[in-house]
C-alpha cells in the first residue's frame, strides 16, 4: 500500500518497483534535470557517473512508473567504499564531528528525485524506504543539499539525522548536509526524532 505523508493525496497509478536504470538513464536523468535544475552539460557529465555507480556491487535501483511507463521518479543506491569520491569528499567533514564511523556497514543513497509535478504524493517516501528494505547494512547514510526544504524534512521524518553541515563538493555552488540513519526506515510518516 502506497504510504503518503499527511494529507497529500497520491497517485495510485504511478507504481514503485525494480528499474533497469542503465536502460532508463537518460529518462532518470531527465526527472532529475527538473527536479534538481541541472543545465545540459551537468546532465552529460552525471550520466556517465550513474552508469559508473550502476557498475558497483551492491547497487541497487527502483523507479516510479506510470502505468503508460513514464518515469516520474527513481532512486539508487550502494554499500559505501570509502574508495568512493563522495566518501572521500565528506570523510573530512564526518571526523571533525566524531561520526567518521558513519562511512563503514552503511548504504549510501546516491540520488532520489522525483518529477516536480508529481511531489508531495508520497512517492520520495516510497522510494527511499522500498530501497533500503532487505539491505544487509544496519543504517543509511545520504547528502543533501543544506537548506531547509521538503527533502531535508522527509528524511528527518524516516530519523535521518544531521551528522555534517555545510559540506563543500568540488564545483557544487551550494554547500550539503550529509544525514544518516539507522534501518530499517519506518515505513509510516511520524514526526521527526529531536536532535540536540
Amino acid at each position: 500500500m502506497p504510504i503518503t505523508p499527511g494529507n497529500a493525496p497520491r497517485t495510485p497509478h504511478v507504481q514503485v518497483g525494480p528499474i533497469d536504470l542503465v536502460a532508463r538513464v537518460d529518462d532518470a536523468l531527465a526527472v532529475q534535470a527538473l527536479a534538481f535544475g541541472l543545465s545540459e552539460e551537468e546532465i552529460g557529465v552525471r550520466h556517465h557517473i550513474v552508469l559508473r555507480h550502476l557498475m558497483y556491487p551492491g547497487c541497487r535501483s527502483l523507479g516510479a512508473t506510470t502505468p503508460e511507463g513514464r518515469l516520474v521518479g527513481f532512486v539508487y543506491g550502494l554499500p559505501n567504499d570509502r574508495a568512493h569520491w563522495w566518501s572521500t569528499v565528506v570523510e573530512p567533514y564526518l571526523r571533525r564531528q566524531d561520526a567518521n564511523s558513519w562511512l563503514d556497514d552503511v548504504f549510501v543513497i546516491t540520488e532520489l528525485h522525483v518529477h516536480p509535478s508529481f511531489q508531495a504524493q508520497g512517492i520520495g517516501r516510497e522510494l527511499i524506504t522500498a530501497i533500503t528494505d532487505g539491505v544487509p547494512q544496519p543504517r543509511s547514510i545520504l547528502s543533501a543539499i543544506d537548506v531547509e526544504s521538503p527533502a531535508r524534512r522527509l528524511y528527518r521524518s524516516l530519523g535521518y539525522r544531521d551528522l555534517a553541515r555545510q559540506v563543500h563538493f568540488p564545483s557544487a555552488p551550494r554547500p550539503y548536509a550529509v544525514m544518516g540513519a539507522p534501518l530499517p526506515l519506518p515505513r509510516k510518516h511520524s514526526p521527526a526524532p529531536a536532535t540536540d
